[in-house]
């Protein structure tokens, strides 16, 4: 009597999918930061944009009253925007076309055969956002401190505001980025598909332009979209308590950012449940 062959499928418990799915953050980061033309347009390029505004604006004063006390610095007053652009680009961006590039190229078809659970690929999808976002955050923060002269908040409770905005507003983006991933016909077009989108998102979003200086009606369209409630919250961390009172409704707000960035990672987690197929190799 022969013997049972012991079945070849490892059991999937979840420590393991944890587990895999850490080893994945390892691998997407090693292989985002070997990707030169990635890191320079999602990591480096908030950065770039910081140090254009601050040293083409060296001699402007932000919000400064009209007998001439007050206001902040270019770099202070661009910070909140470049941090909210990072965490755009490093998580919508830099997600759905390296997404879209992946099941171009076979990627994910040579995964889904293999015993890699999904959810250990999406833990290290969102594992290497969420670290590179981070590291972007501090050196962008520390340049501006220490070369810009940016002061820096020493509130704790700003501090508080920082982590939530930027822990929801990583996750929030790359799961949009997961369902942004399915809009592009292949891993070529990704690139021209995508940029024109978050680049739109920054230039009505209170990004590159004083956000209370555009049109209302485009103001209203930008409310709609989570960039806009990104950038305010960064900006009640980092600018004074006296720059609400430009905002769209005349204060922060940070309980409308919460609403909206929540309902945001909602939508995006139900359209990405439609829009991202894990490509089997007997498709």
């Amino acid at each position: 009597m022969s013997a049972i062959a012991p079945s070849a499928t490892p059991r999937r418990t979840a420590p393991n999918t944890v587990a895999l799915g850490l080893s994945r953050v390892r691998y997407e980061v090693r292989s985002y930061f070997r990707q030169g033309d990635t890191v320079f347009f999602t990591f480096l390029f908030p950065l770039l944009m910081l140090t254009i505004f601050s040293v083409a604006f060296s001699k402007t004063t932000f919000g400064q009253n009209t007998d001439g006390t007050g206001g902040v610095s270019s770099a202070t007053f661009y910070l909140p925007a470049m941090l909210s652009a990072g965490i755009l680009l490093s998580g919508l961006q830099n997600m759905s076309i390296d997404i879209a590039t992946e099941k171009s190229d076979g990627t994910l078809k040579r995964l889904g055969g293999s015993p890699l659970p999904v959810l250990s690929y999406f833990i290290g999808k969102i594992g290497q956002v969420f670290l590179t976002g981070l590291l972007q955050a501090l050196v962008l923060i520390l340049v501006a401190h220490f070369v810009f002269q940016v002061t820096l908040p020493t509130d704790p409770a700003r501090w508080v505001t920082f982590t939530w905005v930027f822990v929801l507003g990583v996750t929030t983006c790359a799961i949009l980025g997961i369902a942004l991933s399915g809009l592009p016909r292949s891993g070529k077009s990704a690139t021209s598909v995508i940029i024109p989108i978050t680049l739109v998102l920054q230039f009505i979003s209170g990004v590159y332009l004083s956000f209370t200086g555009l049109p209302v009606w485009l103001q209203n369209i930008a409310a709609i979209f989570p960039l806009k409630w990104l950038a305010q919250a960064m900006r009640s961390v980092f600018l004074p308590e006296s720059f609400q009172s430009i905002e769209q409704n005349g204060s922060w707000d940070l309980g409308g950012v919460l609403v909206v960035m929540l309902l945001w990672l909602v939508i995006g987690v139900v359209a990405a449940r439609f829009a991202f197929r894990w490509i089997r190799k007997n498709a």
